[in-house]
């Protein structure tokens, strides 16, 4: 089974073009995320966002969630997709995450800009929350 995953993660690295990823962050956000890569950008697919997350705080994070804006080539918004980043992240720690791109086909001259919106520490009700869409519309001009 292994084999087989590593197999699968190899395939979508190779298929498609260079297409990557900018990353927003809001100034107090408790997750960071870099190592920011976009694998399977071919027909008919979805493309997968790869990204490494940091959880920057002291605290365990029960979960957090990742926002991702795609425009085409005229910095027209496509698609905002939102989903989970991952079930627990535990303080200082880094772990990869995926994100199945699939609220638009993304071609190679596609932008993609995303980042973490929100988190909620272990034993908490009380979420952090952030806007990102005016900082991924920036993120265009740069």
């Amino acid at each position: 089974m292994p084999l087989l995953a590593a197999s699968v993660v190899l395939l979508l690295a190779v298929s498609g073009g260079d297409n990557v990823p900018a990353i927003v962050e809001a100034p107090d956000s408790p997750v960071r995320v870099d190592h920011a890569k976009i694998l399977n950008i071919v027909a008919n697919e979805p493309a997968v966002l790869m990204y490494a997350a940091t959880n920057l705080t002291d605290n365990d994070l029960e979960q957090f969630t990742i926002i991702a804006f795609i425009f085409d080539a005229q910095g027209t918004l496509k698609a905002k997709q939102m989903a989970p980043g991952r079930s627990s992240l535990e303080k200082r720690s880094t772990k990869y995450s995926t994100m199945v791109l699939d609220g638009w086909a993304v071609t190679a001259t596609d932008r993609v800009v995303f980042g973490v919106n929100q988190a909620q520490r272990i034993d908490s009700e009380k979420w952090w929350h952030a806007e990102l869409d005016e900082a991924a519309m920036a993120a265009l001009k740069k």
